[in-house]
C-alpha cells in the first residue's frame, strides 16, 4: 500500500495533513497521538467511509480512492473495519452478527433477505471458535460484555476474508483484561493470515507490545514513523505535543502482577471477557 499526500479538510481544519507512507509487507502498525490528531479520519479515508480532499491510496497499482459502486464495495470488503463501539446489531444473536460480515459480497436482494447457507454458518462458528467465544453463538449480542462484543466484531471482520484490517480504537472502552485478549487476537490474525493490521491506539505500552511499527500523528500531520523501540521520551513528547515527560502508566492497559503492584489483586479468570 502506498499512501501519498493524503489530506482531509473540514471547513478550515486540516484533519489529515499531507500524510505519506508505504507498507511494503504485512505489518501490525499502531497509530498513536492525542485525541483529534486525525487518526480515525485517516483510517476512514483508507476504508472509503470518508472522502479525501487530496491524495491517493494505491493498492496493487489501483488508487482505491477513485473506486465507485461495486468496485468501492469490494474494496470495503477487502479492507475490514473494526470500530470502538463494535457496531453490532444488539437484538440479533452472535452468530448472525458475524454472518453479516459476508453480506457485502452479495446482491442487494439476497442481502435484504439475509440468506445464510450452511457453509456460511459453519464459517461464522469457526471464526467465533477462533476468538474463543463460540459458546455464546446463540446469545443476543446485547447480553455480552464489551470485550466479548469486540471479539464478535473481529469475527465478523474475518468473515469478509479481508486483505487488510483497520481497527479504530478497538480497546478504548475495554478493561485491561479484555484489552489484552482483543490485542492478542489482532496480533494472531496478522501473524496467521499474513495480513496488515493497522490500529489506532491511545496507549503507548500497547503499541510497544503488539506492533511492528508505530506512526505518530499530531494536528493531522505524521510526526513519527518507526520502530516501537525508537519511541524515546523526547519522541513521545513531540507526538503528543507535551511540554514535559508523560507518565505512560496513566493510560497503561497492562495487567500488573501482585509483585509489581502491591495490594492490587489480579483477577483469576478471564471467562467474563
Amino acid at each position: 500500500m502506498q499512501v501519498t499526500q493524503l489530506t482531509k479538510i473540514f471547513g478550515r481544519t486540516k484533519a489529515v495533513d499531507n500524510i505519506t507512507f508505504s507498507v511494503e509487507k504485512p505489518q501490525m502498525i499502531g497509530i498513536i497521538g492525542r485525541s483529534g490528531a486525525g487518526k480515525s479520519t485517516l483510517l476512514r479515508i483508507i476504508n472509503r467511509l470518508t472522502p479525501a480532499t487530496e491524495g491517493s491510496v494505491v493498492i496493487d497499482g489501483v488508487d482505491v480512492l477513485g473506486l465507485k459502486g461495486r468496485s468501492m464495495r469490494a474494496w470495503q470488503r477487502d479492507c475490514a473495519m473494526i470500530f470502538q463501539q463494535f457496531n453490532l446489531v444488539p437484538r440479533l444473536n452472535v452468530v448472525t452478527n458475524v454472518m453479516l460480515g459476508r453480506l457485502n459480497g452479495y446482491s442487494t436482494m439476497k442481502s435484504m433477505f439475509s440468506v445464510f447457507g450452511a457453509e456460511m454458518i459453519d464459517d461464522a462458528l469457526a471464526a467465533l471458535d477462533r476468538l474463543g467465544i463460540a459458546d455464546q453463538a446463540l446469545q443476543r449480542a446485547e447480553t455480552l460484555s464489551g470485550g466479548q462484543q469486540q471479539r464478535v466484531a473481529i469475527a465478523r471482520a474475518l468473515m469478509q476474508k479481508p486483505r487488510m484490517v483497520l481497527a479504530d480504537e478497538p480497546i478504548a472502552s475495554l478493561d485491561p483484561m479484555s484489552a489484552e485478549v482483543v490485542m492478542k487476537s489482532l496480533r494472531e490474525i496478522h501473524e496467521r493470515e499474513n495480513l496488515t493490521v493497522i490500529c489506532n491506539l491511545h496507549t503507548l505500552d500497547t503499541a510497544r507490545q503488539y506492533c511492528d511499527r508505530v506512526i505518530g500523528m499530531l494536528h493531522g500531520r505524521m510526526v513519527f514513523d518507526g520502530l516501537p523501540s525508537e519511541l524515546s521520551p523526547e519522541t513521545v513528547r513531540d507526538i503528543y505535543g507535551a511540554e514535559h515527560e508523560l507518565d505512560e502508566s496513566v493510560t497503561s492497559t497492562s495487567i500488573r502482577s501482585p509483585a509489581e503492584a502491591p495490594g492490587v489483586l489480579r483477577p483469576a479468570a478471564a471467562s467474563a471477557l
